[in-house]
């Protein structure tokens, strides 16, 4: 992929902000968060995009037309005007973040003392109904960098997120807890209805990015604090003001410069096939990302093809499907669970694809223990340990979804 000559990325700013590559009749093909909006589109015109980031992408960057940006306050502001857009737009390229069932989203509860809760997209419609919700945003794909996000978003406004409902506590255990949440600044310090409606109100208009209407309630309600000379109180929103304009979001910030360099860090994905006596026959594909299993990716394959036993056959199937997803980021290293039959097979697979990627095989004892790796040795010696921890939970996945489903028979 060459650098197009035409576009300057000089021009947009070293900020954090969101970033949209747009397509000829100027419709949004991808759009993605950034620290610094300069370095992060500066790496889509590397040479070797297709390689760091995926096919589909490299396609996306070759059909783009124009580069177009927000600039934000904060990270923080980024991350949420991309989960946004990324829900209005619903871009084509983005299909990575849409619609899956193991991102975090955040729920803003319909009860009398709303509580803020972090709710994984399957358990939306499982656990609450749609009058049980009064506000729900999301999803957020980065579960970890979501969290980080919302210890910020705590510091600027306090809030409950009780398992239950605020005033439904049992025993002095849990109220024990709330008492010593409200002495550390995580819940409000009082149960006021008014007071803390004001606060629901602001979280909501802060996670629809918009942050100047909270801005100028809050000046509002300071200059007639002053006017009544309650100068202490207006002290004290004049800095809450301060730390909405100022967001100390530093656990947020990425070096977009280090994370060029560092794109090409290891990706493992891992395989392995469970049946019992060849019925029920399953498939999964696990992903140990930067030395640690990122379960979001986690796949499931119900096995089509093959009533009987045959590993191998199965394990081509399933690598056979994964293959299609060129949208799913490329690996840069396979494991299997299995020996050299296994290690043939998908290496079968990868050949007619004309797709090169080493792979490896975890061969195991009678007691399915491992003892010993076949496949590149310097690649073994590098991650001997991320391959074995790969190779685990793909076979402990592999067994759940296979109890599961022959629980389902």
């Amino acid at each position: 992929m060459m650098i197009k000559p035409e576009f300057d990325y000089k021009k947009l700013p070293d900020a954090p902000g969101v970033y949209f590559f747009l397509g000829k009749n100027k419709e949004i093909l991808y759009l993605g968060k950034a620290t610094s909006l300069r370095n992060r589109v500066r790496s889509y015109f590397a040479n070797d995009i297709e390689e760091k980031r995926s096919l589909l992408i490299a396609k996306m960057v070759a059909e783009a037309k124009q580069v177009d940006f927000t600039e934000t306050d904060s990270v923080l502001e980024a991350l949420i005007l991309e989960t946004n857009l990324i829900r209005t737009h619903k871009p084509f390229y983005n299909t990575r973040s849409k619609d899956d069932k193991s991102y975090n989203h955040l729920v803003i509860t319909n009860e009398e003392f709303p509580r803020v809760l972090i709710v994984r997209g399957k358990d939306l419609t499982e656990k609450y109904t749609e009058g049980e919700i009064r506000y729900h945003f999301g999803p957020f794909p980065d579960g970890g960098l979501f969290r980080e996000a919302l210890k910020i978003v705590r510091k600027l406004f306090k809030f409950y997120d009780t398992k239950k409902p605020v005033g439904a506590e049992k025993n002095k255990l849990v109220q024990g807890k709330i008492d010593f949440n409200k002495q550390i600044g995580l819940y409000p310090d009082k149960l006021d209805k008014k007071e803390y409606d004001k606060t629901i109100r602001h979280i909501k208009l802060f996670f629809q990015g918009k942050k100047h209407l909270i801005i100028k309630e809050l000046e509002k309600e300071m200059m007639k604090l002053a006017k009544k000379q309650q100068f202490e109180e207006a002290e004290i929103i004049k800095r809450r003001i301060f730390a909405l304009n100022h967001i100390q979001d530093i656990a947020l910030i990425k070096d977009d410069n280090r994370i060029y360099r560092d794109e090409k860090r290891l990706r493992i994905e891992a395989y392995d096939i469970a049946h019992l006596q060849g019925s029920n026959m399953v498939g999964v594909m696990t992903v140990i990302d930067n030395g640690k299993p990122d379960k979001s990716e986690y796949r499931k394959f119900k096995i089509n093809n093959f009533t009987s036993a045959n590993d191998t056959g199965a394990l081509k199937e399933v690598l056979e499907r994964r293959m299609k997803h060129e949208e799913w980021p490329k690996p840069q290293l396979i494991v299997v669970d299995g020996s050299t039959a296994q290690k043939n097979a998908v290496e079968k697979v990868l050949k007619s694809l004309k797709t090169s990627i080493p792979v490896v095989g975890v061969v195991k004892d009678s007691r399915h223990k491992p003892i010993r790796i076949i496949g590149a040795k310097k690649l073994i010696e590098a991650n001997k340990f991320e391959i074995l921890l790969a190779n685990a939970e793909a076979h402990r996945f592999a067994i759940l979804y296979h109890r599961n489903k022959r629980k389902q028979v």
